[in-house]
């Protein structure tokens, strides 16, 4: 048996050149190698923060041109449909003029009696369509002369009108909503020369009349 020398105490192998203190685990050294590196974590928030704000501000870019874009294409869509509509209304326009001198021929034929039969039915079925078409026919007499829709081709005197009144209808005027493609042609009449001031001393005198007369002295 080998006796134990009291007193020995084993240590660890220690390289040559090595001190005592070396071979002596370091209290603490674990831990400061698991905390990271403030600077470094620091570095890589500021790029996370930067790539976050271009993205944000490309999504805010496309945004802004995908509203651009739908912007225009209402404006477009708008301009296609009121275009259409006018290109519809010119083309019943030009349909309806043209129909205009069959309209004259059966509305002169109605006046003398003659729209009678076969010709009366075909008449009736023509003025129908036209008038679902929208075709309006305008022009009455006894109502005030308007240049802008009526055609003087006769002028006349009258002690019975007060202002350019239409006296007479020599032929209809027509119009598609607030479109005029023709205007009535018409026969005006004005007032009598004189005739106004005639009927304010008619007037004055019946409120003389009506007053009892002027103060007596």
């Amino acid at each position: 048996m080998t006796e134990e020398t009291p007193g020995f105490e084993e240590k660890p192998d220690v390289p040559s050149g090595a001190t005592p203190e070396d071979a002596e685990p370091k209290a603490g050294s674990s831990a400061a190698a698991e905390e990271p590196a403030p600077a470094g974590d620091a570095n890589q928030t500021a790029a996370l923060v930067a790539q976050l704000d271009q993205a944000r501000k490309a999504l805010d870019e496309r945004t802004a041109d995908l509203q651009r874009l739908q912007a225009e294409f209402q404006n477009y869509r708008r301009r296609v449909e009121r275009d259409r509509i006018a290109v519809k209304e010119i083309a019943v326009a030009n349909l309806l003029t043209e129909l205009l001198p069959v309209l004259d021929d059966i509305g002169r034929a109605r006046e003398h009696g003659e729209l009678v039969g076969g010709f009366k039915s075909v008449a009736e079925s023509l003025e129908t369509v036209a008038a679902k078409m929208g075709l309006q026919q305008f022009g009455k007499e006894g109502e005030p002369f308007d240049p802008t829709i009526h055609e003087a081709l006769m002028h006349s005197y009258a002690p019975d009108v007060t202002e350019t009144t239409c006296v007479a209808i020599l032929q209809p005027g027509y119009r598609i909503g607030e479109r005029t493609i023709r205007p009535a042609r018409v026969a005006v009449a004005e007032p009598q020369p004189g005739a106004q001031a005639v009927k304010a001393d008619e007037a004055e005198a019946g409120d003389d009349k009506e007053s009892g007369g002027p103060d007596e002295g």
